[in-house]
């Protein structure tokens, strides 16, 4: 079965999952294939990196302002290859379960694993419940800060409307990721998100960089520790995005390819993460630290409302991303995971758009939302229980013996293993959900007292104040000061 080729077929509006040596004889077969069947090593690599990096390279900036530039490069360094370790385990965990079941003559022809199915077949319920929880949390507010970017981000092109309402608007348009089916059928999009974020991350460099230190430019980070373990957990939160690894080695023909392609991906990211931030960071400064979304500070320019639309469209998909694992769980709650019918499955997936916008309605709290949800989620999520699972997993000596993949040399077979692993759950629980969480928590209820919640426009700038009324008898014409979008 491993050398067959898992293939998704949407004919007449039904959704069928089969396995099939066969390629597609017509043309129109054969376009439909290229564009929307992705189950290739190199589809795998763009899943991973479009969906590594998307908003969060808006408020890595801010990350830098709060842990100054050392820290920040460090920390990304660090957290990637911490981020690579993870999803590698997740990798061997995901081959371990579908080998077994496989034994045992179970068929996947129709059922895509997902990471609590994994820990269940692996460990047990126990597992499964904890696994599923925070994977189903740490999803459902990722979707929700893709939310909150759209908002944030449209603004700077038309603020004629506020972030609440255009939260609304944006919430609508995330609903059509209903239709589609699973992460096979991304191949065009994650390509197409990975250019995005590569324009957006250049522009953010060249643009800072032309534009030049801003008078009086400080450098002051780090100042405080909340600050500095807020950043942190930002950049925790960055290289966390393998929540929907288990969905994406799913839709691979060839699951075992997966090893490296996580770390690869992460190669690639932080060619865009590093110098984006840097060079930003270098322009704005501490200006950064009341502006959590790059795009505040760039002046205007058609280059810079080009990144806007394409984060825009790039933020749509990865809102796809994390929620179509949310759909899947949904969908096997409710029986329907197995429906071939594709209108059915979308219908059915509807309500867990809602509580998604409902709650990026709630807390629009863009950059400060990213460092709760990775200290307190994405901490255990992606870097503690993967390297929890893979110590239990393996912890007999006969389950070491017959493990289907046996660790590197390099690492050093089982002992490196074990000590890597130890060092991901102690550093983690310790420094980004302790000192991380608690760093959040303060950071984001200081937003909560500052700006309440349903707040309809976070960190907009403040209207202009209306003209004395001296001033509007003596005035004989309209000023442009006083537009209340001017300078925007």
């Amino acid at each position: 079965m491993a050398s067959d080729k898992l293939v998704e077929t949407v004919i007449a509006g039904n959704y069928v999952e089969m396995e099939t040596e066969g390629k597609p004889k017509d043309v129109k077969s054969r376009l439909s294939s290229f564009l929307w069947h992705g189950g290739s090593v190199y589809d795998a690599w763009f899943s991973c990196a479009s969906n590594q990096v998307a908003q969060v390279l808006l408020t890595l900036p801010y990350s830098f302002s709060q842990l100054g530039m050392l820290s920040g490069i460090l920390f990304q360094l660090f957290y990637g290859l911490l981020g690579s370790w993870t999803a590698y385990l997740i990798s061997i965990l995901y081959v371990e379960y579908r080998t077994r079941k496989e034994r045992e003559k179970v068929n996947f022809r129709n059922h895509v694993i997902q990471w609590f199915e994994v820990l269940d077949g692996l460990l047990g319920k126990h597992w499964r419940n904890v696994g599923l929880a925070f994977n189903c949390t740490f999803l459902l507010f990722g979707s929700v800060i893709q939310l909150i970017a759209c908002a944030s981000n449209i603004y700077y092109i038309n603020d004629n409307l506020d972030k609440r309402t255009w939260t609304y608007i944006f919430g609508a348009c995330c609903a059509t990721t209903v239709f589609i089916p699973s992460f096979h059928n991304y191949r065009i999009w994650s390509f197409l998100g990975l250019l995005m974020t590569t324009y957006t991350a250049w522009y953010l460099t060249v643009a800072s960089l032309l534009h030049g230190q801003v008078d009086g430019v400080k450098h002051s980070g780090p100042t405080k520790l909340v600050l500095y373990f807020t950043g942190a957990t930002n950049i925790l939160y960055t290289f966390g995005g393998h929540a929907v690894t288990v969905e994406i080695m799913h839709a691979m023909w060839k699951p075992q390819k997966f090893k490296a392609i996580y770390l690869l991906a992460t190669l690639y990211v932080l060619t865009l993460t590093l110098p984006s931030a840097a060079a930003v960071y270098w322009a704005f400064g501490d200006m950064l630290l009341n502006h959590s979304n790059a795009f505040a500070l760039l002046p205007r320019s058609p280059f810079r409302d080009m990144a806007v639309i394409l984060m825009l469209i790039h933020q749509f998909i990865t809102f796809g991303f994390a929620c179509t694992p949310l759909y899947f769980v949904w969908e096997k709650a409710i029986g329907m995971h197995e429906c071939k019918s594709l209108c059915k499955r979308a219908l059915v997936r509807l309500p867990v758009v809602i509580p998604i916008w409902f709650l990026a309605i709630i807390f629009p709290f863009f950059g400060p939302i990213n460092s709760t949800v990775g200290s307190l989620l994405v901490s255990f999520t992606v870097y503690i229980i993967p390297a929890l699972a893979h110590i239990f997993t393996f912890k007999s000596p006969s389950a070491r013996q017959n493990a289907v993949e046996q660790p590197p040399k390099f690492v050093g077979r089982w002992v490196g293993t074990y000590i890597i692993n130890s060092f991901v759950v102690v550093w983690v629980l310790v420094v980004g959900f302790g000192f991380g969480g608690w760093a959040s928590m303060v950071n984001f209820i200081h937003q909560i007292d500052t700006f309440g919640l349903f707040t309809k426009c976070y960190q907009c700038p403040p209207p202009p104040l209306p003209p004395m009324p001296s001033q509007q008898l003596n005035a004989t014409a309209p000023s442009p000061l006083h537009h209340p979008h001017h300078g925007h």
